[in-house]
């Protein structure tokens, strides 16, 4: 008796382990494998903003997170009319999980999100309107790389004049800015600041006519956030970029250069994508602005790629103990969002 009671028993066990694992491979098999992503692009991908994110989305491709394989099309600059029929088409082919627009462009997801319920919408940066559901909305800040940046100006200057070439008087402009010209006066309270806004995203003519005229009120530092080195090669002195590392664009004079890394706002939005899809979660985009900084991986300082031979020992180990700082919360760096204004 015992032995035929515990021979069923040992059968049922069986057939019940059986139909789990039969009903986790049909789980697993029901599992998406692909995530599909529409980039709309604000510049291009020559600018350090579209750049970052190309580099980002690589990276985190290469992570493989959840198992997915993703992928991605971008396309050339659109904005208005145009970014929203683009919009439009990649979310009436059925073929895109994700439509990245990347900048300002909510008044166009605006018009669409609804729609398309099972497409999540992301747009970044300033001047969107958080409209949460399934537009997330993300930020992004480099105040923190840019104070250390103004540390080395702050070191480096002999003119003690520092200049700046920005794009837009943009919140996630200034607060850059700010903080270069912040870090400097840290170390340094005889600096003058000059600064300028070509009021453009990426306009390399008028950028160089107007790095040209900083360098020839006596600035000997240059903070470039408009992408062209040239000036700062003719005139020999040292530069820094911005957004990404873009010491290959001119070697002889970027010293390093604030890095913004998309990664972890990737990284979220494909965990919210997979929530929804997988587990059956409501799309939660953000309505307020959330960015993530150097201690949480989204924001850096280029290397110095062969200046730390020429930037003095001391300088290096400053700035190296207060990113250290940073990125413990030891120390916060200011954040200013307001109009820079020169000295």
């Amino acid at each position: 008796m015992i032995g035929r009671l515990t021979g069923r028993l040992v059968a049922s066990l069986a057939m019940a382990v059986l139909a789990l694992v039969a009903l986790s491979s049909v789980s697993r098999a029901e599992n998406p494998d692909k995530l599909r992503i529409a980039v709309i692009l604000a510049s291009g991908v020559e600018s350090g903003w579209d750049g970052t994110l190309i580099e980002s989305l690589e990276r985190v491709k290469a992570a493989k997170p959840h198992g997915l394989e993703l992928s991605w099309k971008y396309t050339d600059p659109l904005w208005g009319d145009d970014a929203g029929d683009a919009m439009r088409l990649f979310a009436e082919s059925g073929q895109y999980d994700v439509i990245w627009a990347h900048s300002t462009y909510s008044d166009q997801v605006k018009k669409l999100k609804d729609e398309f319920p099972e497409v999540l919408f992301v747009v970044t940066g300033s001047g969107n309107e958080g409209l949460g559901g399934n537009q997330y909305m993300l930020y992004k800040r480099v105040h923190e790389p840019a104070y250390l940046l103004g540390v080395i100006a702050g070191r480096m200057t002999k003119t003690n004049v520092l200049g700046t070439v920005g794009t837009f008087p943009a919140d996630d402009v200034n607060d850059s800015i700010n903080a270069f010209f912040a870090g400097a006066r840290s170390v340094n309270p005889s600096i003058k600041e000059r600064v300028v806004f070509i009021e453009s995203w990426y306009d390399p003519a008028k950028s160089a006519e107007y790095t040209h005229a900083q360098i020839a009120t006596g600035a000997d530092v240059i903070f470039q956030q408009t992408d062209n080195f040239k000036e700062c090669e003719a005139a020999k002195i040292i530069c820094f970029g911005s957004n990404q590392d873009q010491s290959s664009f001119s070697p002889t004079t970027i010293v390093s250069s604030t890095v913004i890394r998309w990664d972890p706002d990737i990284t979220h939005v494909v965990d919210a994508w997979w929530q929804h899809k997988v587990e059956g979660k409501p799309f939660a985009g953000s309505t307020e602005r959330i960015w993530r900084g150097m201690k949480d991986g989204g924001a850096g300082m280029a290397p110095y790629h062969g200046f730390e031979a020429t930037l003095p020992q001391p300088v290096i180990s400053e700035v190296e103990a207060l990113k250290a700082k940073i990125i413990s919360g030891e120390f916060q760096v200011p954040l200013d969002v307001s109009a820079p204004k020169p000295n």
